[in-house]
């Protein structure tokens, strides 16, 4: 019988979502320090945040505070940029069905790194020329043969079926991490949610 702590990290994301920018820029230090690995899960954030009706951009003071706190936490990290980025995006749901064709061929996280980076620093919207294309150069994939995929029948019901998980599991934003079944939702919780996948507990370690 399989150890949870043996278990990945479920890491559901959006392209799209600001604050998961956070987390693809720092989540390979946090695989590297604590030797636990995470699974990368893109699904639509926007859909379900649409049903809850709960949309930032629909709410300029939060989006305001949103920024700036993305601009705070950014510098602490490490990677401080500058200004906003394009947002919403536009083309959402091909970002990230792109990020699906990714996760079945094992890029995934190298492409949305790539994408968020020309999204914050050169403001260039995700899933759009010359995002898109150039990032999934930067990687080594070609560019015709994915965006086509992305847009196949099969890659939408793939991104569709992940949205229903995320659901199910009660995930309501982006990012969030599922450790030992439990959900994590925020860039800060990250820790948390390894912390989890470790102990069981927040608090002190449960005996054995």
């Amino acid at each position: 019988m399989s150890n949870a702590k043996d278990e990945p990290i479920d890491f559901y994301f959006s392209i799209g979502s600001m604050y998961t920018f956070l987390t693809v820029m720092r989540i390979d230090r946090v695989e590297d320090l604590t030797g636990i690995r995470l699974v990368w899960r893109p699904f639509s954030v926007r859909a379900i945040m649409i049903e809850m009706d709960n949309r930032p951009a629909s709410k300029p003071l939060k989006l305001a505070y949103m920024w700036r706190d993305l601009h705070r936490r950014a510098e602490m990290y490490g990677f401080a940029f500058e200004g906003e980025a394009p947002y919403p995006l536009r083309e959402f749901d091909l970002a990230n069905r792109v990020a699906t064709v990714g996760a079945r061929e094992d890029w995934c996280a190298d492409y949305v790194r790539a994408t968020y980076r020309r999204w914050f620093v050169e403001k260039q919207e995700c899933g759009m020329e010359p995002n898109l294309s150039d990032s999934l150069r930067e990687i080594g994939v070609d560019p015709a043969r994915v965006i086509a995929l992305a847009k196949s029948e099969d890659i939408g019901r793939a991104y569709e079926a992940s949205t229903g998980e995320a659901r199910r599991l009660g995930i309501f934003g982006a990012p969030s991490f599922v450790a030992r079944g439990e959900v994590f939702w925020g860039d800060d919780r990250l820790e948390d949610a390894v912390t989890w996948h470790q102990r069981g507990t927040l608090g002190a370690p449960r005996p054995p």
